[in-house]
This record gives structure tokens, C-alpha cells and sequence, in this order.
């Protein structure tokens, strides 16, 4: 066994950089990484899939511009669309490699346990150390459907692996990866099915977002059905029938699994270092991120943290400070998420309901994207803006944003929020004419 000064468990968005940072300041640190490195973000979340929507809305955009007097035929290179995309993955990955190398930091390339406090073993070594981080993150949950082992399901980890577009894909779960891949393959030419347990989509969200969404998604070609389960998996002949709880039968040549997501705690053996786990599994932390082993931390989504890349980056930067015994904590920082469906969802902050919840003296205003000079113009005409405000402070609370780049939009109500302003700031401002974000303004002047 070896003693070191910091291990550091998987190489999320997280892990990479503190691993980093630590190993510069002159500390002996090992980083542990089961699969590939870089994480989620690089290998199978933001980076491949923020690429391959990059061709899919493409393709959805040109479609729509026949309202715009534009009328064109459309050429899909599956084949290449999926290359490029494993290529930007594949540029990623390696620059991951390069910078751990560069700060000296030990990579094991194998899957890591505890068997002792702050002490890990995997790949055929040991090592202790007085600092241990576990940035594992989370990996697709798969439902007990019989007939659904052992078939060719894809899920968001091998989705990017595809050589064909399939012609027809049966989508279980409407999720914000499900509703984001589906919508790029539905755009780029395969008959998408999506079943919904309840009845609408992105059920986490307001139910007007559902509403724009579910709608987008038709305008696509998508076909969704609403409160069903799926009874039955077959797969024969290349393909797979669904049975569903209203009887009715689907087929496709490619099953989609997006059910939500499950923390990867499984191997740590966790136990052997006195860490407990809550009853889904995820890592108990404190606000300092401490678990209850004394010098394990966890940051990122596998301690129940939301499940962004930049939020686990964010989880690294307040880690590092709390180490440095500066006076950071969980959750110190607003922080917003987009969803990047066309048109996108920018959040931030509360919902009206959220807000209530809390028994603040809150109310929203709601501005649609029609309203909006540069909607009309664009042909743009699903989405509105939503803000909520503390009537008693003039604080906003939160924002809601569903249209088109919204996901940029939303920086601003994350600013204003960080700073701590009123809602009077954005309805003094002079935005740009004509420009999406000229409706923010707008609809701060609607609480006057």
C-alpha cells in the first residue's frame, strides 16, 4: 500500500480539474477512472450530444423555414453526422489525458473500492491518503421490463456509437435526454415514438413548458403516447415490439431506455470506509461536501447534486476553496440549466409554485415569444419568458425561458440573481432592437 496525499475517484468535470490543481501545488495525487476518461460531459453527455444536435436542429430548421418562403430538399449523412461527433468526443477525451499527464497526476485506469477509511484499492493497487473526492457520478437507470435484458436497447451511453440512423425508434421515458435525442433523430429522418408514463413530457417542468414541447415535438413528426407503461419487450429479427398497458403494440428498429438516472455507488463499497448512502443510493455529504467518513468528499451528481457539467465544475471550485479554509458551502452560487430541445428551456432559480412553497409573497409575469418583435420576424412562435418576484424585496426569484437560444438568455436573470438586483434594474435597461433578449425588458414592464 501506498500514502498519498489525495485520491481522487472518477474524472468527471470535477475530479479532472481539483486532481489537477492539487497535483501543480506539488501534492502526490491518483485518480481512479473505471471507463473513459473525462466523464460523463465528454463521452456521452453534453459534448457528443450538444454535436449531434448541432446537425439535427440543422435539419429541423431548414424544414421549418418553408414558412419563411425558403424551400429546400434535405440530404442526411447519418454516417457522417455520427463521425463527426465521435470525433470532437474522441479530440476531447484525449486532451484530458494530456493534462493529467502534464500535472503528474498517477491515472489507474481501473475500477476503484474502498477497503478502509480513506484507503482504495483497484487495478492491482492500494493506496491511502488523508484526502479522498469521488466524482462518480451517475449512469442510465434501467427498468425491470420483461423481455428488455439482453437486447440491443440503447441508452445515452452508447447512443453515440451508432453507425445507421435507425428507420424507425421507440423512445421509453420524456426526460430532457430523451426529449433532446429523440427530437435530433426525429429531425434528421427516423419515425420517432416516444412513451410517457404520465401525461406530458418534462413532467419536472411547468406544464406550459410541457405544452410548447409536446407541441415542437409533433411539429417534428414525433408521435407521443401519453399514460402508458410498457408491458413487454420482444426482439426478433432486428426488431423490437413494445406491448403497452393500452394494448396497443409499437415497433422499431432501435429501443431508446431514458428513465432517469441512478448513482454510481454500486462498487465503491462504500461501507468499508464508514460512508453512508441514502436510500436511492446517492452519497450523504454535509454542506461542506464531507461525507461521513472525516476527509471523503463527494461533489457532482452522485451526491445528489444536479446533474450538470457545470455544476459538478462549480462543486470542484467550492470544494477546492472549502479546503483552502475559505468560506464556501453547497449551494452558494445560483445556478441555472438549459435543455436543448428546439426551441430550448433556459431555468433559473424558483417557479411560482416553488416560490409559494416557501410561503414567499411571490407572483410571475409571462410574456409569449409572439410578443416579441423578432419572433414575428424569425417565424419563431412557440416559447414565452416567465419571471418570478418577491413582491416583498422587489428580488427576483427565478425565470423561465422557453424559445429560441434561450439557454443564453437565461445568463442574464443569472447575473441579476448573483447580484442580488430587483426586477426595476432589468425594466430600466435599454435592450437591442429587434433581439430575443429586448423581451426581457419587456417583461419586467409588465409588473409595473
Amino acid at each position: 500500500m501506498e500514502t498519498l496525499d489525495a485520491i481522487i475517484i472518477g474524472s468527471g468535470q470535477g475530479g479532472v480539474p481539483l486532481a489537477i490543481d492539487l497535483a501543480k501545488k506539488g501534492k502526490n495525487v491518483a485518480l481512479f477512472e473505471r471507463s473513459a476518461l473525462g466523464g460523463s460531459c465528454i463521452n456521452y453527455g453534453c459534448t457528443p450530444s450538444k454535436a449531434f444536435l448541432a446537425a439535427a436542429h440543422a435539419a429541423g430548421r431548414t424544414r421549418q423555414a418553408e414558412k419563411l418562403g425558403i424551400h429546400a430538399q434535405i440530404k442526411v449523412d447519418f454516417p457522417a453526422v455520427m463521425e463527426r461527433v465521435r470525433g470532437i468526443r474522441g479530440s476531447f477525451n484525449g486532451g484530458v489525458q494530456k493534462r493529467l499527464d502534464n500535472a503528474g497526476v498517477k491515472v489507474v485506469k481501473a475500477e476503484a473500492s474502498f477497503t478502509g477509511e480513506r484507503t482504495v484499492t483497484g487495478g492491482g493497487v492500494t493506496f491511502q491518503a488523508p484526502l479522498v473526492v469521488i466524482n462518480t457520478g451517475t449512469s442510465p437507470f434501467i427498468p425491470n421490463i420483461p423481455g428488455l435484458a439482453g437486447t440491443p436497447y440503447i441508452t445515452n451511453l452508447n447512443f453515440f456509437d451508432l453507425r445507421e440512423l435507425p428507420p424507425r425508434t421507440l423512445v421509453v421515458g420524456a426526460g430532457y435526454i430523451g426529449l433532446e435525442l429523440g427530437q435530433g433523430l426525429a429531425r434528421l429522418g427516423s419515425e420517432v415514438h416516444m412513451i410517457v408514463r404520465g401525461d406530458r413530457v418534462l413532467a419536472q417542468e411547468e406544464s406550459d413548458v410541457s405544452e410548447v414541447l409536446a407541441e415542437a415535438l409533433k411539429q417534428d413528426g414525433m408521435k407521443l403516447h401519453f399514460h402508458v407503461n410498457v408491458l413487454q419487450v420482444n426482439y426478433a429479427d432486428n426488431i423490437f415490439t413494445l406491448t403497452l398497458s393500452n394494448g396497443e403494440e409499437l415497433q422499431g428498429e432501435a429501443l431508446m431506455i431514458t428513465t432517469g438516472r441512478k448513482p454510481n455507488t454500486k462498487a465503491l463499497n462504500t461501507q468499508a470506509a464508514g460512508i453512508e448512502l441514502d436510500q436511492q443510493g446517492y452519497i450523504k455529504i454535509d454542506n461542506k461536501f464531507q461525507t461521513t467518513c472525516p476527509g471523503v468528499y463527494a461533489i457532482g451528481d452522485v451526491a445528489k447534486q444536479a446533474a450538470f457539467t457545470h455544476v459538478s465544475w462549480e462543486d470542484y471550485r467550492r470544494l477546492k476553496s472549502i479546503l483552502n479554509g475559505e468560506n464556501r458551502w453547497r449551494d452558494d452560487r445560483v445556478l441555472g440549466y438549459a435543455i436543448y430541445t428546439e426551441p430550448q428551456v433556459g431555468r433559473v432559480g424558483l417557479t411560482l409554485a416553488d416560490a409559494k412553497k416557501k410561503g414567499l409573497n411571490a407572483r410571475a409575469v409571462t410574456l409569449p415569444i409572439t410578443h416579441i418583435a423578432r419572433g414575428i420576424e424569425w417565424g419563431h412562435d412557440l416559447g414565452f419568458y416567465r419571471m418570478v418576484v418577491d413582491d416583498d424585496t422587489n428580488k427576483i426569484l427565478g425565470a423561465t425561458l422557453v424559445g429560441y437560444e434561450t439557454a443564453e438568455l437565461v445568463h442574464v436573470f443569472l447575473s441579476l440573481m448573483e447580484a442580488g438586483a430587483n426586477w426595476q434594474l432589468l425594466e430600466q435597461s435599454v435592450h437591442i432592437h429587434p433581439t430575443y433578449g429586448e423581451g426581457l425588458p419587456s417583461l419586467a414592464r409588465l409588473l409595473i
